[in-house]
C-alpha cells in the first residue's frame, strides 16, 4: 500500500502549534519505502514557506530536500496533467489539488494524505485521508501498521 502526502502536512510540521507538534508526530510514523510526495507539492511547499512563513529561499529549499530525500518524488507529467483536467473537469477540483490527487494514482497509492481535500473522497483508485481527524481512518492504520 502507498499514500500520497498533501502540501499542508509538510507545512504544519514547520508551524510551531500544536497542530505543528501534531503534523512532526505524524509525520515519523510514515514508511518512507511506501510513501510517495507529488514534486507539485515541494513547489506548493516552497512558495508557503518563502510567502506565507518567512522562510528564507535556501532555509525553505534545506525543509524541502529534506522530504525529496526522504520521500518517493512523483513528476507531474503529460498524462498526471491530462488526468488533472478531467479531475478538475468532472469534480470541480482546484487544478493544482487535481494534480496532486493525479499524481497519487500515477503512483499506485490508494491515499492521499491531506487536510484540505475532502475526507473520503475517492478517484481512480486514491482515497483521500484527513490524517489529523479526531477518529483515526482504518485505511490509514492499516497503511501505517505495514511492514
Amino acid at each position: 500500500m502507498r499514500a500520497a502526502i498533501d502540501t499542508n502536512v509538510l507545512v504544519y510540521v514547520e508551524e510551531r502549534s500544536p497542530k505543528g507538534d501534531q503534523a512532526r508526530k505524524f509525520i515519523v510514523t510514515l514508511p518512507p519505502s511506501h510513501t510517495v510526495l507529488p514534486v507539485q507539492v515541494c513547489g506548493e511547499l516552497f512558495n508557503v514557506l518563502t510567502r506565507k512563513t518567512g522562510l528564507t529561499a535556501a532555509a525553505a529549499l534545506n525543509f524541502i530536500n529534506n522530504w525529496r530525500t526522504s520521500f518517493i518524488p512523483v513528476e507531474t507529467t503529460e498524462r498526471v496533467l491530462a488526468a488533472a483536467f478531467e479531475l478538475t473537469s468532472l469534480h470541480h477540483f482546484r487544478i493544482w489539488d487535481a494534480v496532486i490527487m493525479s499524481a497519487a494514482a500515477e503512483a499506485d497509492c490508494e491515499l492521499l494524505l491531506s487536510e484540505d481535500l475532502q475526507d473520503g473522497f475517492r478517484w481512480r483508485g486514491v482515497t483521500v485521508v484527513n490524517p489529523f481527524a479526531p477518529q483515526p481512518s482504518p485505511l490509514l492504520q492499516a497503511f501505517l501498521a505495514q511492514p
